[in-house]
């Protein structure tokens, strides 16, 4: 009979996720040790093994529980039936906040992944194929044309290269924030640069139109 899970077993399951990504991101996968894992989490090695089986199972549940996380923005998203456009934007907002808590696990994801086990890599970029695919249906409803010349899922993956990579060399508050970068990424997207304006600029109201001359 299996050992039951004690009330903390999740709160510390997480922490160990939450640690593993920051190391694996700082110094890499193949240069963290399990040792070093259980040394940031307060934890004996011994107990460690309690939560996972060995490194590779390690990095495996940071990136479907980061991953997960993505497939779930989504979801609340398509439950606020919006229409095609708001959506496409909700989405693209909501990724750029997500990753402002995430920029770890997402760097875990986009390095590391190809080191998973064949059957665990393959659930995770099903994921990721599910989370892409909702982007590219929402960009053709927006502009059916582009689905009827197969540019909305290379648009698609274009989108995802400006949010995917803001870890790189995005610093929060140099001088924007993650929530004033994130409209920013929707409007360079739908407009390119003649649509982005100063987040200052964006907050205010919109000057009334000039009158039409009617002589």
């Amino acid at each position: 009979m299996a050992r039951p899970r004690s009330s903390g077993y999740d709160g510390q399951r997480e922490l160990i996720l939450q640690h593993a990504a920051a190391l694996f991101a700082a110094q890499g996968y193949a240069g963290t040790s399990m040792n070093q894992v259980a040394a940031a989490c307060g934890v004996s090695k011994a107990a460690l093994y309690h939560y996972v089986r060995d490194k590779n199972e390690l990095l495996a549940d940071v990136a479907e529980a980061h991953v997960q996380r993505l497939a779930a923005v989504v979801r609340q998203v398509l439950d606020e039936g919006l229409a095609p456009e708001p959506r496409l934007r909700a989405l693209i907002v909501r990724f750029v906040q997500e990753y402002a808590s995430a920029q770890n696990e997402h760097r875990v994801l986009t390095e590391d992944v190809q080191r998973l086990e064949a059957s665990r890599r393959e659930r995770v970029l099903d994921v990721q194929r599910s989370v892409v695919a909702t982007f590219a249906d929402t960009l053709a409803e927006v502009r059916p044309a582009l689905a009827e010349s197969g540019l909305h899922r290379p648009l698609t993956m274009l989108l995802f290269g400006m949010i995917n990579w803001l870890f790189t060399w995005f610093r929060p508050g140099e001088p924007l924030t993650h929530e004033q970068m994130a409209p920013i990424v929707a409007e360079l997207f739908f407009g390119g640069l003649a649509a982005v304006g100063s987040p200052e600029a964006a907050a205010m109201p919109a000057p009334l139109p000039a009158p039409i001359s009617v002589i």
